[in-house]
């Protein structure tokens, strides 16, 4: 079963007993990208480790030719 699935047995089950009618697969997809991202930040300055520019740099280091 996937999402749309779910969601068609979530709306006829709430239709039937009065509830209002779930949110729509995707409707806050990026509202949960941006809270794992602060989550993340906020998990990494406690630590120590730099709050961001970490995928960039580790992209810098990656592409870096070794001679």
């Amino acid at each position: 079963m996937n999402a749309l699935h779910q969601y068609l047995f979530d709306t006829y089950r709430a239709a039937r007993l009065g509830e209002p009618l779930p949110p729509e697969p995707g409707t806050h997809d990026v509202a949960v990208l941006r809270a794992v991202r602060d989550r993340r930040r906020f998990e990494r300055a406690p630590a120590g480790r730099r709050a961001h520019g970490t995928v960039r740099a580790a992209l810098r280091r990656w592409m870096r030719p070794t001679a």
